[in-house]
């Protein structure tokens, strides 16, 4: 049964070209450690709540954007093999090495069983 690993993070709005880059260069290393799918989504409307959002939970700036990421994985296992490879193996390390266009201590993420789809 395929697994989604799904991220919310709060994007300085002046990285986005930065973000969108740094995406397309982890993808294939994501394709390699079994993902099938993946999907970056930049903040259009997302509204603060009054008691819970998604700019709460993640601590969003005034010039930050909202953004929701989900890489899809052909099964658990290739999930969890992705993540244990992406603190220790030399091509992910490599390819982290210019850092993150955002605050990574605010990153959301999860790991999700896929139980309905169309």
């Amino acid at each position: 049964m395929s697994h989604v690993m799904g991220t919310v993070m709060a994007v300085p709005t002046a990285q986005k070209d930065a973000y969108i880059a740094m995406s397309h260069r982890l993808w294939p290393l994501f394709q390699a450690a079994g993902a099938v799918d993946w999907r970056e989504c930049w903040g259009d409307m997302v509204p603060d709540g009054e008691l819970t959002s998604f700019p709460k939970a993640v601590q969003k700036a005034e010039d930050e954007t909202v953004v929701m990421a989900w890489i899809e994985f052909r099964d658990k296992a290739s999930a969890e093999a992705c993540m244990e490879a992406m603190d220790s193996a030399p091509e992910w390390q490599t390819a982290f090495a210019d850092g993150i266009p955002f605050d990574g201590k605010r990153m959301i993420w999860g790991l999700f069983d896929v139980v309905a789809r169309p």
